[in-house]
């Protein structure tokens, strides 16, 4: 194997690889972790279950925002292309999308941890790590410029479908079971 044959895959290897550890680590440390039960509950809100459902459809609002920008910035969508605020758009409301993500995930991992009893639940536990992992990887990629074209679209397409795999699994689950206001 050539030396520029090592270097291109490394160059891909490396943040993949970072964000897989991520997503086990997340795994392993939810699994083994006693989970607390202790909750995280805001104002305004009549459940740990109604906060989480909610924060997590404002990270999925904000993802879709992330999938129309990121086309946009690809030059896949021909009137927005070029637009100056798209690159701002894409960056704010990505972090505005990971930052809903947090409360949610810290009671996950401290209050519920791993859990696998019931096939949604085992799922939404998966997409979780897979998500962190994937978010990771992107974050990794975004630093350099050295990686092939192909690889930032699909870590963003990987983040994107990971919280989509988690918003339907949570959410849509919980509002479709106990309702939109509870």
């Amino acid at each position: 194997m050539s030396t520029a044959t090592i270097g291109a895959t490394s160059r891909v290897a490396i943040p993949l690889s970072i964000g897989a550890a991520v997503a086990v680590v997340l795994g392993l440390y939810a699994r083994l972790h006693e989970p607390t039960g202790v909750a995280v509950n805001l104002a305004g809100f009549s459940s740990t279950q109604s906060v989480k459902a909610w924060l997590a459809s404002l990270a999925f609002v904000l993802a879709l925002v992330q999938l129309v920008s990121a086309l946009a910035l690809f030059g896949h969508l021909g009137s927005l292309a070029g637009r100056s605020w798209i690159g701002p758009l894409h960056r704010w409301s990505g972090r505005a999308a990971v930052a809903a993500t947090l409360p949610v995930v810290a009671h996950c991992l401290y209050a519920l941890g791993f859990q696998y009893d019931q096939p949604r639940v085992l799922i939404h536990s998966l997409l979780g790590c897979f998500f962190y992992g994937a978010f990771v990887a992107k974050m990794l990629t975004l630093t350099r410029t050295d990686t092939p074209r192909w690889l930032l679209p699909a870590v963003g397409g990987a983040v994107f479908a990971g919280l989509v795999g988690l918003w339907l699994t949570s959410s849509l689950w919980f509002f479709t079971t106990f309702g939109i206001i509870r």
